[in-house]
C-alpha cells in the first residue's frame, strides 16, 4: 500500500546489429576467404570435429541476466525526545549518574525489525558537565542519547529550535558526543563550514541514502556571524535547502529529509508547511520526517514523496493528554536494478501506530507504551481517545496502515 516507483539511472548503451543484404563482390570474396580457411585447417591437420569446436557455438555466448536485484530497507521513525527536568530526575540514580533506559525498554521490541531507525534529540546532549537545565532553555544529560543508541535507533535530526539553547559550546559538547557514535548517522548541526555543505552518501543492504536535517529557526537565537553553520536554519534559506535536496538526489537512491517546522499544539499542518513540503517533493526528497508541534499530525503523500508532518513527543513532561500522545511509523524501501542498469526506488507498505508517555501522579516513572496497551487505570477512557487519534493519522491519505509489523 502507499507504493510508488521512482526511476534515477541512466540506460547503459546498447550494440544494435543490421540486416544487410550482399553485393556480388562480397559474395565472390568470401568465398575466397572460406576457400583459405579450409586450406588453413587442413594444413594444421583438425579432423572436422575439431574444426566444429573451433567455431563457438551460440549457445555457448553468456547471455545478460533477466532477473532484476532487489534490495530492501525497513526504516522506523520516531518523535521528538525532550528531556524536562522531571524526566532527567526520575533518571537519576543514587551515585549521581542517569539512566533512561528502564523509561524507554520498550523502544527496543518496536525497533528490532528495522534498518533504520530515526528519532528527533530535542533538547541538546550538551551533558552534566555544561549543567543541565530545563524549559526553555534546555540541556540534557548524555546518557538519553546511550539508552536511545542502544535501543536501536541510528539516525538522529538535531537541527530544531533547542539546538543554540547552550549557545556554541552546548554544541561543541553535542557534536563530539554524537561524533563518537560511529554507528549513528546524524545531521543538522556541524563545526565547520565544510561540514555544512558536505552531503554524506550512506549505504543501507545495498541502497545508498543521504539524510539532511533543517529546522525553521532557534527561538530568536542565532549562532555568531562567523559560524552561520553551526545549525542548519532554512527561513530566509530555503533555496539553501532545496539545492541541498537537489543534489542529494543526484547523489543517492534514497533521501531522507528531517524537517523542524509548524506551529506547536497544532493537529494538522498550515499551509506554509504543506507548501515547503510540496517544494521538497518537487527538488528530489523521499521521505519527509516532520516534527516540532509536539503533537501528531496526518501522513500525506506528494506524489512520489511519502510525508510525515509531525509525530509528537516520544518522551517528555508535558501535561495535557494530547502532549503525551505520539506517534511512530514505518516504511519498506526497495530498490530495483533492472539488467539493463535502470534503477527503480520505491516506497510502500507505509504505517503508524500511536505510543503514550505513562507517569504517576507525582510525576515519575516515566514510560514509553503502545496506546494500544493501555488500560483505564494509565488513562481514563483509553479505547476512546486511541480510536480518536488514530483517524488523525490516516485522514489525509486511507492508505495509511494503523499498526506496526
Amino acid at each position: 500500500m502507499g507504493r510508488y516507483v521512482k526511476v534515477k539511472a541512466v540506460q547503459r548503451g546498447k550494440e544494435i546489429m543490421g540486416k544487410w543484404r550482399l553485393r556480388p563482390w562480397v559474395k565472390g570474396s568470401i568465398v575466397l576467404l572460406a576457400a583459405a580457411g579450409i586450406f588453413t585447417l587442413t594444413h594444421l591437420n583438425l579432423s572436422e570435429e575439431e574444426e566444429i569446436a573451433a567455431v563457438p557455438s551460440p549457445s555457448e555466448t553468456p547471455l545478460p541476466s533477466a532477473e532484476p536485484e532487489v534490495y530492501t530497507a525497513d526504516i522506523f521513525m520516531t518523535g521528538d525526545c525532550l528531556i524536562h527536568g522531571a524526566v532527567y530526575a526520575d533518571a537519576r540514580q543514587a551515585d549521581g549518574s542517569y539512566d533512561f533506559h528502564p523509561m524507554l525498554e520498550n523502544l527496543k521490541t518496536w525497533t528490532d525489525d528495522y534498518d533504520l531507525c530515526y528519532y528527533n534529540q530535542e533538547s541538546i546532549l550538551g551533558g552534566t558537565k555544561l549543567g543541565l537545565s530545563s524549559y526553555p532553555m534546555f540541556n540534557s544529560p548524555q546518557e538519553v542519547g546511550d539508552a536511545m543508541t542502544d535501543n536501536g535507533f541510528n539516525l538522529v535530526s538535531l537541527a530544531n529550535n533547542h539546538s543554540l539553547d547552550r549557545g556554541v559550546s552546548g554544541i561543541e559538547s553535542s557534536m563530539k558526543y554524537w561524533n563518537s557514535k560511529e554507528q549513528v548517522v546524524h545531521a543538522g548541526t556541524g563545526l565547520s563550514e565544510e561540514e555544512r555543505d558536505s552531503i554524506p552518501v550512506y549505504e543501507v543492504n545495498g541502497i545508498s541514502y543521504c539524510f539532511l536535517s533543517w529546522t525553521y529557526g532557534c527561538n530568536g537565537l542565532y549562532p555568531p556571524s562567523d559560524m552561520p553553520y553551526l545549525v542548519n536554519i532554512y527561513t530566509d534559506h530555503e533555496e539553501e535547502l532545496l539545492e541541498q535536496v537537489r543534489e542529494a538526489d543526484q547523489k543517492a537512491d534514497l533521501v531522507i529529509v528531517a524537517m523542524h517546522w509548524g506551529v506547536e499544539y497544532t493537529l494538522e499542518p498550515v499551509q506554509e508547511v504543506k507548501d515547503l513540503a510540496q517544494q521538497l517533493a518537487d527538488a528530489g526528497a523521499d521521505l519527509i520526517i516532520g516534527n516540532h508541534p509536539h503533537v501528531i499530525e496526518p501522513i500525506e503523500y506528494f506524489g512520489d514523496t511519502l510525508c510525515l508532518y509531525s509525530f509528537g513527543n516520544l518522551i517528555a513532561a508535558q501535561l495535557d493528554t494530547e502532549d503525551r500522545i505520539g506517534m511512530i511509523g514505518a516504511v519498506t524501501v526497495t530498490k530495483t536494478v533492472q539488467p539493463d542498469g535502470e534503477t527503480e526506488i520505491s516506497l510502500s507498505d507505509a504505517r503508524a501506530d500511536l505510543t503514550f508517555i505513562c507517569y504517576d501522579s507525582n510525576i515519575r516513572n516515566f514510560k514509553v507504551v503502545l496506546m494500544r496497551d493501555l488500560d483505564d487505570s494509565q488513562l481514563a477512557d483509553h479505547e476512546a481517545i486511541y480510536d480518536k487519534y488514530q483517524k488523525v493519522l490516516t485522514q489525509y491519505d486511507g492508505r495509511i496502515q494503523i499498526g506496526m509489523k
